[in-house]
């Protein structure tokens, strides 16, 4: 039996028992899979020991939290971060296995983690345009040189060094349905309006009228999400649906304070 390599894969979950066994068979491969679980009441936790996952709970502290307390607890020095949600495609295993056997060291260059192209289906395709592909993030990185942000939303892995751009696909399997999606806006609205709010912005109504409209275009038209035929059309009327729900928050922030 081949040696497995010197990384963890690291997976966040709460109730993900519909994703989980897609998104482990696809990490069978690494050196260890680490599960951190925030309090699932489904099956998550049995199904991920039935992977050979390491499975560890820790009571939700916020995305970029939650995972730098995970990549503290790993036992490889390099980690690989997965969603629930997402699959480690084969040939993306294969370039990620060639990158850590040579402990990232690749033509000539020393890189301290990787960007990982990220390929998402909705509504019954591979959603290409519309700012969703290639939707590059940082997911690989060495142990001592990385560390993820910790806002409200939008953590990001941040590496101290060089990052390679690998160039096969990491698959996401989104949103079960339309009202999925929007409930999953309507609470990254109301957390981006929280990190806003932080900032000093404010929710004029020039913003609520004019942001829903520009984040339309952009995505439709700019980017090229009429290219996806009505799943397109879903994902920029959705998008602009979150920019409005966003600045409706900030605009009504003393009453949705008390909430």
């Amino acid at each position: 039996m081949a040696s497995r390599p010197p990384l963890s894969a690291v997976v966040i979950a709460l109730n993900e028992e519909h994703n989980l066994p897609r998104c482990l068979k696809s990490l069978a491969w690494a050196g260890e899979i680490l599960m951190v679980d925030s309090g699932s009441t489904d099956r998550s936790c049995a199904i991920a020991e039935a992977h050979g996952a390491r499975v560890m709970q820790k009571e939700w502290m916020g995305y970029g939290q939650q995972k730098n307390w995970a990549m503290a607890q790993v036992v490889h020095p390099w980690v690989l971060f997965v969603d629930a949600d997402e699959e480690v495609s084969p040939d993306l295993r294969a370039e990620i296995e060639r990158f850590v056997a040579q402990d990232g060291s690749l033509a000539g260059q020393q890189y301290r983690g990787a960007e990982l192209p990220r390929k998402t289906w909705y509504l019954g395709r591979w959603i290409l345009h519309g700012g969703w592909y290639p939707n590059h993030l940082v997911r690989l990185c060495h142990r001592k040189y990385g560390k993820w942000t910790e806002p409200a939303v939008h953590e990001a892995l941040e590496i101290k060094g060089p990052s390679l751009r690998m160039t096969s696909d990491l698959l996401h399997y989104t949103f079960r349905d339309v009202g999925d999606q929007v409930q999953t806006n309507i609470r990254f609205a109301r957390l981006g309006a929280k990190v806003a709010r932080a900032r000093g912005e404010r929710g004029s109504m020039i913003r609520i009228l004019c942001k829903p409209i520009g984040k339309f275009l952009e995505t439709y038209f700019w980017k090229g999400g009429f290219l996806d035929g009505v799943p397109g059309f879903v994902i920029s009327v959705n998008a602009a649906h979150s920019i409005f729900m966003k600045y409706v928050e900030l605009r009504f922030e003393k009453n949705s304070s008390h909430r």
